[in-house]
């Protein structure tokens, strides 16, 4: 899809272009459309001021994005799940021994974009981006079929681990992965895009703080975002397997001292 989209064309947009960008537009809330001598384009769907208002409540870490809950829990001696019976290890997902052990004993959940949903993502709680590291793989599909055939799923794809840390010091940690159709995922702190094309260094230091809400970045087409969170965090009465959720919505709060 990003070969296609880079296709010459003459000044005016050929009937094609405009039937993609139709089709595209009906399955956003609101897509914003540029035109050239390459194909038309359709990016990922900006929303009005105020349709993903961030849960204010200091303790709560919200969802990053839109999506359908996948699996969740603690994660056990490094292990956790892509769905009930299917386990994998923090080491293959994120490839960072130090960072493991950071997540050894936290929580996990795993929401899923799908092509209709909007594309963007936002930071889940206060905190400061001190690192972005790409690991190049695959472009499996990750609908629930292909998380029951294809073991590891989440390991063998293209992600990018985004490690931040929270005020109070602890490691919160997002792992966009990469899917099928997705071309590419761009971080509005990172001048680079980040895609099967990437060369040279996949490790990036940032120093960026970022407030509950922010916009981080945005998929082109969509795909799955694990959340690593600190063994201090419960996950709210809400969250549950194949429910829907929106950015700014709450998944899990501080646990209450005593």
């Amino acid at each position: 899809m990003g070969w296609f989209s880079k296709i010459e064309q003459p000044a005016d947009p050929r009937p094609v272009d405009q039937v993609l960008a139709a089709v595209f537009r009906s399955r956003s809330e609101r897509g914003t459309q540029t035109t050239s001598r390459a194909c038309t384009i359709v990016l990922p769907a900006e929303l009005r001021p105020g349709l993903r208002p961030s849960d204010p409540d200091p303790s709560a870490l919200v969802s990053p994005c839109d999506a359908i809950i996948g699996a969740f829990g603690p994660i056990r001696d490094g292990k956790l799940f892509q769905i009930k019976g299917a386990p994998y290890s923090l080491l293959d997902l994120l490839g960072d021994p130090a960072l493991v052990e950071e997540h050894r004993s936290g929580r996990f959940i795993t929401l899923r974009l799908t092509s209709s949903m909007y594309h963007r993502f936002h930071a889940p709680h206060d905190c400061r981006i001190e690192q972005v590291t790409f690991i190049h793989g695959d472009t499996w599909n990750v609908n629930p079929i292909a998380l029951k055939r294809i073991e590891r799923l989440f390991c063998k794809n293209e992600r990018a681990v985004l490690r931040t840390r929270l005020a109070t010091g602890e490691v919160l940690t997002l792992v966009p992965v990469a899917a099928i159709l997705v071309a590419s995922v761009r971080l509005h702190f990172l001048d680079v895009v980040l895609n099967a094309g990437t060369r040279g260094p996949t490790d990036f230091p940032c120093n960026v703080n970022v407030q509950k809400g922010d916009e981080l970045g945005w998929f082109e087409h969509g795909s799955t975002i694990i959340v690593l969170a600190p063994d201090h965090f419960e996950f709210c009465d809400s969250v549950q397997e194949s429910a829907r959720i929106r950015a700014g919505q709450p998944l899990m709060s501080k646990r209450r001292a005593g």
